[in-house]
C-alpha cells in the first residue's frame, strides 16, 4: 500500500502518547501526513504549549522536503546555512530543522507519509516518533538501509 490509512496514523499517534506516558514525559503532540504533507491525524494532550501544531508540522514538512529526518535537516541547517536559507524561503517557512519529524515507510520502503512528536527534548520526540512507526508495523529509515531505497542515515 501506497497510502498511510487513518487506522495506521492512529495507532502511531496512540503509541507515541502511551509510552510517554509510561515514561512520564512532558505533554506531546503528534501529527500523521500523508507523503504530501496533508494532514491524516492530529493530536494533542492536554496540557501542551502552544504552537505545538505548528512544530509538529513543520518536522514533517522538513522530513519530506529534504527526504531525511528532521534531526538530519537540522545538521544540514548548521552545515549549509545558505542551502537553507533558501528552503526556508521557499517553502514560506514552513520547515522546522528540529528533530522529532521522520519519514514514514512501508513494508517495500517507500515513503507513504511522515510523522511529527514535539513536547519533550528533539532527541526523545525523535525516539517517540519512532516507537509510533514501529507500533503500526511500519518502518523507519533505518529499518530500509539495505533495502535498495534511497535512504539518508547521515548527510
Amino acid at each position: 500500500m501506497n497510502i498511510i490509512s487513518l487506522k495506521q496514523a492512529d495507532i502511531i499517534i496512540d503509541a507515541i502518547f502511551e509510552k510517554s506516558r509510561e515514561l512520564n514525559l512532558r505533554p506531546m503532540t503528534a501529527i500523521v501526513v500523508e507523503a504530501g504533507n496533508v494532514v491524516k491525524a492530529f493530536k494533542k494532550e492536554d496540557h501542551a504549549s502552544a504552537l505545538r501544531l505548528e512544530m509538529a508540522l513543520g518536522k514533517t514538512y522538513a522530513a519530506l522536503a529534504l527526504g531525511r529526518s528532521s534531526s538530519l535537516v537540522q545538521v544540514r541547517a548548521e552545515e549549509r546555512p545558505k542551502f537553507m536559507k533558501f528552503i526556508d524561503d521557499a517553502s514560506e517557512k514552513q520547515v522546522f530543522a528540529e528533530g522529532g519529524g521522520r519519514l514514514i515507510r512501508n513494508e517495500e520502503g517507500d515513503v507513504i507519509g511522515a510523522v511529527g512528536v514535539t513536547g519533550d527534548r528533539q532527541d526523545v520526540d525523535e525516539d517517540m516518533a519512532a516507537h509510533g512507526i514501529h507500533a503500526a508495523g511500519l518502518k523507519t529509515d533505518e529499518d530500509c538501509a539495505d533495502m535498495g531505497q534511497l535512504v539518508r542515515l547521515d548527510n
